[in-house]
Parts: structure tokens; sequence; C-alpha cells
């Protein structure tokens, strides 16, 4: 409590530090946002005007100081677009909002389409359009679902917004908002306890996504980059979406000067529709919530202070009633029936708040003062007794016992407890930088982090076969009952006891160079950067350790004066994770503070064509990486839950190769084909090598949209998914040498029908439907083919043979969905 007291206080005196600065002198400014004619941010665009000028940044905003009293004229260009001329007159200190939509302006010569900037292209960024995002049909609909789709982006549950890329596990992948690193909970089990996504897609305006080889400038992670940005507001509006699942309310404005801009998206689900279609029959009461807020007041010109906040309630109450998993062979059909008795209760509670200070000194030189806190508090409770037969089915088709289990092979019961509490708190203060000079850019950072966690851990497991207690296999006295009789103490098959009072600070820098320039008649980007990172584990019971990594990285692109449009890439560099808390703690709950920082060797090069195909631009999309892997945490999956074993006794690699092809299949509208081949496999304590948990040899994606050409009105979204089986785990206390056997493979479809009844093009000026600017109704539908696919496996023991079956759990059947969407 005094912890969180003193952090407030902290961001407090750095607030009230900031005020003197607000007193900067103002004069005539000219901002707004540059929109194409799909309200979508224009960066790049060139504002002139009496031979000084500026250029729109990535997010399509500009600030432009003019001359005062009087009449001014300003030139918006761009080479995409067609140019804009408008004329101002402001008083000295006067604000004055414009923003112009721009109207494409693409030459064609040959095969080659002439576009603006390709600055994200070269740098082996995707990025994704909002507007898709928001409209895209999935059982956990947001940015993670769309990512699902890219190639070397993989996840098994529908559930869970946990996703892998190209090999790594869900804890390798960054996420910024606005440039602020956000946090994921810690205690997730189950993809049915997530609730919600920290980001809120309705409030998004860019998504830009790598999958390895990123610049220095991000943070310290083996994986991926999300990176978002959170839109400005320019007029005032409200929207809404509701379904089966939950709803959303997003308001936004500016005051009547525009210095005051003003977002804030409120967010409740429950994923009792999709839980109660599953095969275990249960009392379920999920309750998902969030608010989340981004404020920016613009004091003057050159000076602005934002402030993004978050609040989150995720309570889930799950009592298990019954289930019947059935499966085995035609010839040899197999069942498992188990009667629960008791509950889990568990509740997610997360605070964030975040302040980001920016000053423009001139249009070379800008810096960022940002001061952030995270606070989650997490609670796992759960009592759950099964008790469980094991038995062949009757196939006997006609039979009135058709399906039933005739013969039991295994009895028994299992009872799991837990009480598992935490509590996080992680403060940041960083400040970065970034300068232009002649072509060459810099950006930099220092920043400093304070992570304390306290953190109880009480889970034990008792295993009944039988009318006898089995204890776990490495104990020194084994039972081999019901052959012979066994005297020995009771001793609980699984059982761990731990509490922890952890502290971690560092300080993280970085330092990068980029330029763009021309090589005889070719286009060059090239990019060079280098992070350090120093951590210090200390606690009770803890030796306290120091560890630093220096992570050098860089990035090259060639686009050739070809006939044909084409680009290459190549990037790569030493890349680090030092242990975050969950990967300090082993399966018993211990601290090691002296893990070591998991270290990779990135190589990516990659290719992008953009050719035309009936008249319409396309672009395929080719990327080669490897990794080379070393003082490796080897850890365990179970559903979305991460074990570590809190030590580096691993070495790795990951290959594969990557292909989308993304355009206007459909004429007006974005689609794409992606293609993914994988090999990751790890080496623990020099055993030899075998898949890693994450090794998802083959991938298949694909988003399609389309309308129906004579009711362009009525959309259609559809988003498939097809992922090879994943190695599917082994039982406890078990050598994953022993289980290298795979789960069925993923096949996902998930379909949307959406009939649009206002939008830009159909406004009313009277009737009911005036006060709406978006207005359509539909429905969706889940895993349309009704495919049972699993996430992991039960084990459950057959007494008498000792043979333990991999009982699959399988995820949610076909679905239906309604779901409305509004904006005034």
């Amino acid at each position: 409590m005094n912890v969180t007291n003193n952090h407030k206080r902290f961001l407090l005196n750095i607030f009230y530090f900031l005020i003197p600065l607000f007193s900067i002198a103002q004069n005539g400014t000219l901002q707004g946002v540059i929109l194409d004619e799909l309200n979508q941010p224009i960066p790049n665009v060139n504002i002139t005007t009496n031979g000084k000028g500026t250029q729109s940044n990535e997010n399509g905003f500009y600030s432009l100081k003019i001359t005062d009293n009087k009449d001014v004229t300003v030139v918006y260009s761009h080479l995409s677009f067609k140019s804009i001329t408008a004329s101002f007159n402001l008083k000295d200190g006067e604000f004055f909002e414009f923003n112009p939509v721009m109207n494409p302006n693409v030459e064609q010569i040959e095969t080659v389409v002439l576009s603006g900037s390709t600055r994200k292209d070269v740098q082996g960024i995707v990025t994704l359009n909002p507007t898709v995002i928001r409209k895209i049909p999935g059982a956990n609909p947001g940015i993670e679902n769309l990512l699902k789709t890219l190639p070397g982006v993989s996840s098994n549950n529908e559930l869970s917004t946990q996703y892998s890329v190209r090999g790594g596990n869900y804890d390798e992948n960054l996420v910024y908002v606005n440039g602020i690193e956000v946090y994921r909970p810690f205690l997730i089990r189950s993809g049915q306890q997530e609730g919600l996504s920290f980001v809120n897609s309705d409030m998004t305006q860019n998504v830009d996504f790598s999958a390895g080889g990123f610049q220095a400038k991000y943070g310290d992670k083996l994986s991926s980059v999300l990176d978002i940005t959170y839109r400005k507001p320019v007029d005032f509006a409200i929207s809404t979406d509701l379904s089966l699942l939950g709803g959303s309310l997003t308001v936004e404005g500016k005051s009547k000067n525009s210095k005051l801009t003003g977002l804030v998206g409120m967010r409740y689900r429950d994923n009792s529709l999709l839980v109660d279609a599953k095969e275990t029959e249960t009392n379920y009461d999920p309750k998902f919530a969030d608010i989340q807020t981004y404020f920016t007041y613009q004091f003057t010109d050159k000076f602005s202070l934002n402030f993004l906040g978050n609040a989150s309630i995720n309570k889930y109450n799950y009592e298990p009633e019954t289930r019947q998993t059935n499966f085995g062979t035609l010839d040899n059909p197999l069942a498992l029936l188990v009667y629960y008795d008791g509950q889990e209760k568990d509740a997610y509670q997360t605070l964030f708040g975040a302040l980001q200070a920016t000053y423009t000194v001139n249009d070379a030189l800008n810096l960022h003062l940002i001061a952030s806190s995270y606070h989650t508090t997490e609670e796992e409770y759960f009592d759950i007794l099964a008790q469980y037969r094991l038995g062949e089915v009757n196939s006997n088709i006609g039979d009135e016992d058709l399906g039933e289990v005739e013969y039991s092979e295994g009895i028994g019961g299992q009872l799991n407890h837990g009480r598992n509490d935490l509590d996080a708190l992680i403060s940041t203060v960083e400040h970065k930088g970034s300068y232009s000079n002649n072509g060459n850019d810099f950006d930099w950072s220092v920043k400093f982090t304070n992570e304390d966690i306290k953190d109880r851990l009480v889970e034990w497991e008792v295993i009944d076969s039988a009318g006898f207690s089995i204890n776990p296999p490495k104990y020194r006295n084994p039972n081999n009952q019901p052959y012979a009789p066994y005297e020995g103490p009771l001793v609980a098959f699984q059982n761990v006891r731990a509490t922890n009072s952890t502290s971690i600070n560092r300080f993280q820098a970085y330092l990068q160079w980029s330029r763009r320039f021309e090589l005889g008649e070719h286009e060059v980007w090239a990019n060079a950067g280098v992070r350090s990172h120093t951590w210090s584990v200390s606690g009770e019971d803890i030796n306290k350790t120091t560890q630093t990594v220096v992570s050098p990285r860089a990035q090259f692109a060639i686009k050739p004066n070809w006939k044909h449009d084409m680009l290459f890439r190549a990037s790569g560099g030493l890349y680090y994770q030092p242990p975050f808390y969950r990967e300090l703690r082993d399966s018993t709950g211990t601290v090691n503070p002296e893990v070591k920082a998991q270290k990779s060797i990135h190589f990516v090069v990659g290719n992008d064509y953009s050719f035309l195909i009936w008249e319409r631009p396309f672009k395929l999309t080719t990327e080669a990486y490897y990794k080379k892997m070393t003082d490796v945490n080897p850890y365990t999956i179970e559903n979305v839950r991460i074990r570590y074993r809190a030590n580096n006794n691993a070495e790795a690699y990951a290959y594969g190769l990557d292909l989308r092809i993304n355009g206007e299949f459909v004429p007006g509208t974005e689609s794409w084909f992606s293609f993914g081949y994988l090999k990751t496999e790890e080496n623990i304590d020099h055993r030899g090598y075998i898949a890693r948990p994450t090794d998802q040899r083959l991938k298949f994606g694909a988003l399609f949209q389309d309308y129906v050409p004579k009711l362009p009105a009525m959309k259609m979204y559809l988003n498939l998914v097809y992922n090879t089986g994943l190695p599917g785990g082994s039982p406890s206390y078990a050598d994953p040498y022993d289980y290298q056997s795979r789960l069925p493979d993923y096949k996902r479809a998930d379909l949307g029908l959406q009939y649009v009844i206002v939008d830009e093009n159909k406004a009313f000026d009277n009737g009911w439907k005036k006060p709406f600017k978006y207005l359509s109704v539909g429905f969706e539908i889940f895993n349309v083919f009704d495919v049972q696919n699993s996430i992991t496996n039960t084990w459950v023991r057959d007494v008498y043979s000792k043979r333990q079956y991999a009982i699959p759990n399988y995820l949610t059947p076909r679905v239906f969905n309604v779901r409305t969407t509004m904006k005034f």
C-alpha cells in the first residue's frame, strides 16, 4: 500500500514539474489530421507555405506555425494524392484545426504503381487496417484475432488472445500502446480466464506488427512487436458494438479550441455463450469489463501532454458438473466420463496509468518524457473433485446403448486444490528522443523500471485410482497397487507451496541511426542500433544478483529501379530476453535470481513484389528466417499457462518460411492468404533435439472480404485458420523425451454476414435513421464446420496396465452470434 501511495506522489511531482513549461509563447498555429477517402491517416504529406513547411507524421497529424493576421496560402502535397491548396488568416496565439481529405492520384506505368511512403515496408512491418479488425468475426474478436491469420503467427485456442510467433512462446511478444509497453496477467492458466485483451480495437488508429529482426528501439523480447497507436479525435462521435458475447461503447471528442481531445472506451464481455456449448456441463458466471481513456492537451504548438489509462475487472466463476469425451478409433472406441464437485473462483484486477509529455524543439528534434504505473492483483482459488470412469464404448449400430460405456478399464478420482495470490506493481520512467539532420535519423531512450512482486502459490493434487492413492513417480517409496500392498504414508501427487517477495530493477537504453539514400538509381534504407539492459533481482531470502546484456541490431532494404516493383530486405542481430518474474520461478514456486537472459541470433531476409491483377493492386510478401537460441529456459504449456524450469540448461533453433499475398481480390476490399512453414527444436541437458511446445510445423490463414454485387450493402467476412498439430505435452513428472505425440490439426472457419443500413455513402436527413453516421446488423457463425479442435490432453491412468491415456480437451463447437454496430 505504501509503495502505491509513493508512486502516486511521484507521478504528481512529475506533473507539477512540467507545469512551468506550459507557459511557452504562442503564435498562430495550423494543425490537424490528414485523411484519405477511407478516413485513414496519410503519413509524409508535405505541408508548405512561404518557403517553409513540415510533414505529417505516421498518424497523419501535422502542426504548422504561420504568420498571424495575414492571408496565408498553404499547399498539401503527396506523390500518391492530389494536392490541396487552402488559405488561412489566424490571430496571434490562435489554434486552428484543418483536416483535409486527399483523393488518390495514382499513376500507372506498365505494371509498376507509383505509391507514396514505403517506410513500414522497408522496415519489415505489417500494417493492419483498424476498420478490418473491428469487422472480422471471431470467438475472441480484436487485434489478436486478425494477427492469427498472418504467417508465422500461431494460436490453437480461439478463447485466448495469446499467440506465438515463429516458434516463440506467449511471453516473448512485445506490446506497445502509444509507445508505452503494456503487460498481460501473470496467473492465467486457461484461455477462458483471460476475458479481454488490453488493446481496445475500437480506439485504434494504427496497428503495426513485426515478426522478427525488429529495430533496437523496440524492447528486449525474442519473438515479435505489436505497436498500437490510439487515435486523436477530430470530431465528436459515439460508437457502440453489441452482440450476444457482450458489447463496447466508445466516446470521443475535442474542446472548442481543439487543444483538448479525449477518447474513452468501455467494454463488457461474457463468454458463457461459447463455454455453454462445450462438452463439459457447467455453471459458468464470467464477468469481464474494462474502461480505457486517452486524453491529449496541446498547450502550445510545441508542447503537449497525453494520458493513457486503463482499469479492468475480470471475474471468473466456474462450477463444472459432468463431462463425456469420446476418443480412440473405430475399432477401439473409448470414452472418459467425469462427474465433478467443487468450483473455481478467479479474479484479476488491473490498474494502468501513463503520462507522456512531448516537446517539439523544432522540426528536427522531438523530446518525450513518460511515467507509467501498472498494478495488478490476481487471485486463483479452486477446489475441484473429479471422479472418472475410463472404458470401452458400445459401437453396435442400432443398439439402444450405442455410445454408452460398457466396460470400465479405469475408475478413480482427482482432487485439485489451489490458493494462488499475486500482487505486482511495475513503475517506469523513460526519456525518449528523436533527431533528424541531413537525412540521418537518430532515436534514443533511457528507461528505469521497478518491479515489486508479492506472490503466494499453494497448489496440490491428489489422485485416487481403484481405491488407493497414487504417489508421485519420483517419490522414494512408489506404490505398485493392486499387485502389492502399500503401507507407507499418503503423499499428494503434486504439492507446490511457496511465498515470494521479489524486487527487480531494470536500466535500459538504446541508440539507433537510420537513413534513406540513393545507391546509383536504386533507393536504399539502412538502420543500425544497439540496446543495453541491466537488471538486478533481490528480495526475501534472495541473494541480490545483477546482470547486463548488450544487443546490437541492424536492418537494410533496397528498392531497385527495375521494371517490376520489387523491394528486398535483410535484418538481424543479437536479441536477449532478460527474465521476467514468471521466468525466475520454477515448478516448485522457488525464485532463482541467477537465471540468465535467453539469447537469440536473428537472420531475416524478405522480398515484397507489388503488381497488378485485373487492374487492381496486389502484393506478395516472402520472408525466410533463422533463429539460433542459447541459454534457453525450458518450459511446459498447460492450456495457456507456462511453467518454466528457471534455469538455462537448453539450446534451441527455429527456421521457416512465411508467404502472404494481399490485395483487392474483390474490388474495393482487402483480403489475404498466408502460408507458413516452421521447425523449432530444443536440446535439454545435451540429450538431443526434440520438438519445442510451439513447433507449429505448417500454417495456413486467410482473411476474405466480399459483398453481394447487386446488393453491396450486404458484406461478408471470412476468417480461416489451419494449423498442424502441436506437441501434446506429457503427464506430470514425465520425461518430455518419452512423450512426443502431437495433437490433431487445428481447423477453424468463422463467418460474418453484415447488412449496412447507414454509412458515409448512405446518410439520411430525416426519419429514425437520421441520428446515425453508421448502422449495421448481422450475424456470425463461429467454427462453421463444427470441427472438434483440442488444446491439450488430460492424462488418465489405467490402474491394471499402468498405461496413461491422452484424453483430448476439446474447444468450442459451432456457435451462432448476433451483432449490431452503431455510430452517432
